[in-house]
């Protein structure tokens, strides 16, 4: 009933709705600009900054994992960094999003990566108790940080 599969650059607009889905969840709908341009561009060309796989239900597209690398210095390896996850209401509590982590997981293990780690709102308790349940722990003392769109230009623009 479940399968777990990659993505193609045939998959663009469902990625896409999927994006728009969790945007939605998240209470920031206007946020979800990507276009499938950007998603053509940056994840099924010669270069991909990331990777995507869907989750099917009986055939039908019920969740979503969209992932890339990134480097530990200190640990010497690469961190698979899952950027969203989600699962469409009606296809939850089948074990779906554990399905996809567990994948992710297994990714992460045959790419040697020393870490597997993600963000998740303050606000949403249930996902952090069913990380929580999985062995992830939350990451307190560490703040994210953030320059956007005009402000990367300002920074990028005080070069000498």
């Amino acid at each position: 009933m479940l399968k777990i599969r990659d993505t193609t650059s045939e998959d663009i607009p469902l990625i896409l709705q999927f994006i728009r889905d969790l945007a939605e969840y998240e209470k920031e709908p206007q946020s979800a600009v990507a276009t499938a341009e950007d998603l053509k561009r940056d994840g099924f060309s010669q270069n991909p900054k990331f990777r995507v796989v869907i989750a099917e239900w009986d055939g039908a597209p019920a969740g979503f994992a969209f992932y890339f690398f990134h480097y530990s210095t200190w640990r010497g390896q690469a961190t698979l960094f899952l950027e969203d996850l989600f699962v469409r209401p009606r296809f939850r509590g089948k074990g779906m999003g554990k399905a996809l982590l567990v994948h992710l997981a297994k990714i992460a293990v045959a790419e040697n990566c020393g870490r597997f780690e993600w963000q998740v709102l303050d606000w949403n308790t249930p996902s952090i108790e069913f990380y929580k349940s999985l062995g992830a722990e939350v990451m307190k003392e560490w703040l994210t940080m953030r320059i956007s769109g005009e402000g990367i230009a300002k920074l990028a623009a005080q070069a000498a």
